[in-house]
């Protein structure tokens, strides 16, 4: 079992229904029922290394590619996170489970630099980047795909497309990017000339990702990719995000469907209140009971 712990507060007290959750700044909560998580959880320390992680078939590596220690975010005087530390290794696929509210989609944001990280630091690379303006993080390979797809309507599928090319090296291979892009997304490649508000929401989710895809990123962060998209598009938009993992781009994910990103991730990391409270393997967290309680109704 490689669930840890990481927070004072047990996972049971986690609640999908961020109004009836504490305030952030409530104290960690004590007692028997922490007790009683404590008791129930095997530890594995943070430190521990699992030499054997395989995926599909191939190794995966144990280089740290992203790395948040110990941020802190706030929206003017509200502070939204507290402390939060994950990391991201090359080749993976992570995904943060959280309830509404918890700080996921501003996790993500302050690592792209929308929002300025008021604490701590954020590394990719080895390299600290929550200094840095978002159109620089972009040219050191991470690409943000954000919650609700934001395409320029008024604009071709293909414009918009280009508009993900934005560094020096994505231009020179924008061509190539075009081939390889339109043949993971052949629905893309049928709409190419047509006004990007004209599509359905799958077809604009599939630009967005596509547009990602164009800056050639070493990472992809992509906020709800299934949010109002019909089952058997959700299905195809999670085996999409599989074989861009597959050709080697780090993943990490936010997902309102959790047993699907659970099921896909190599770790998860669960958020109440802007606080990692628990960490562990995709399928291990699937098979948490109290994840399962807390967010998959079971």
């Amino acid at each position: 079992m490689s669930c840890i712990l990481r927070s004072e507060s047990p996972l049971e007290t986690l609640d999908p229904d961020p109004w009836t959750s504490p305030p952030p700044d409530c104290g960690p909560l004590l007692g028997l029922s922490l007790f009683r998580y404590v008791r129930n959880l095997i530890f594995t320390r943070r430190s521990t290394v699992v030499n054997d992680r395989t995926r599909f078939g191939e190794q995966l590596t144990d280089q740290i590619l992203l790395k948040l220690d110990d941020v802190t975010a706030r929206y003017g005087d509200v502070q939204v996170l507290w402390g939060v530390s994950f990391d991201v290794r090359e080749g993976e696929v992570a995904t943060l489970v959280g309830a509404n509210g918890s700080g996921k989609s501003t996790s993500l944001k302050a690592i792209s630099g929308v929002v300025r990280a008021t604490g701590g630091q954020i590394l990719f690379s080895g390299e600290r980047i929550d200094r840095l303006a978002s159109h620089q993080i972009a040219a050191r390979g991470i690409a943000h795909v954000p919650e609700g797809r934001r395409l320029f309507p008024l604009m071709s599928v293909r414009e918009n497309l280009e508009l993900g090319a934005i560094s020096k090296d994505a231009r020179r291979h924008r061509s190539e990017s075009f081939d390889r892009i339109l043949s993971l997304f052949p629905r893309v490649k049928e709409r190419q000339t047509q006004m990007a508000g004209t599509l359905s929401g799958g077809e604009q989710q599939m630009v967005a990702i596509a547009r990602g895809l164009m800056a050639r990123p070493r990472l992809l962060i992509l906020d709800e990719p299934s949010l109002g998209l019909a089952p058997i598009i959700v299905r195809e938009m999670f085996e999409i995000i599989q074989t861009i993992n597959r050709e080697g781009i780090s993943v990490l994910l936010v997902e309102q469907n959790v047993q699907q990103s659970l099921k896909l991730a190599d770790r998860a990391f669960v958020l109440e209140n802007g606080r990692v409270v628990l960490e562990g393997a995709g399928n291990d967290l699937l098979n948490d009971q109290r994840v399962r309680e807390a967010y998959l109704g079971a």
